[in-house]
């Protein structure tokens, strides 16, 4: 090992602690299910877009539902719509 490699230790072992492994995939994404706060009301804001998908959708709008029962109803109405997808434009 030479002097330069003494004082200048690989990147990843210059930081104690320092997580390298990778992950891949997207991880910041968690199932509905698994929300803590998933049983409260549904927010304003998942509320205000549920409603605006419903009226497109020409489905009813539950105001009733929890946070995670309303993401999950966003999901199937985004589907349906076909509104805030990832989709290529034509």
């Amino acid at each position: 090992m030479s002097n330069s490699e003494e004082l200048n230790p690989p990147r990843d072992e210059q930081q104690p602690g320092h997580n390298t492994n990778k992950v891949s995939g997207d991880n910041t994404v968690k199932n509905p299910d698994d929300w803590t706060t998933g049983d409260e009301s549904m927010t304003g804001a998942q509320g205000s877009y549920l409603k605006t998908l419903s009226d497109e959708a020409g489905e009813e709008f539950d105001d009733t539902l929890t946070k995670s029962e309303a993401s999950k109803r966003i999901d199937e109405l985004q589907h349906k719509t076909g509104r805030g997808l990832d989709t290529p434009n034509k």
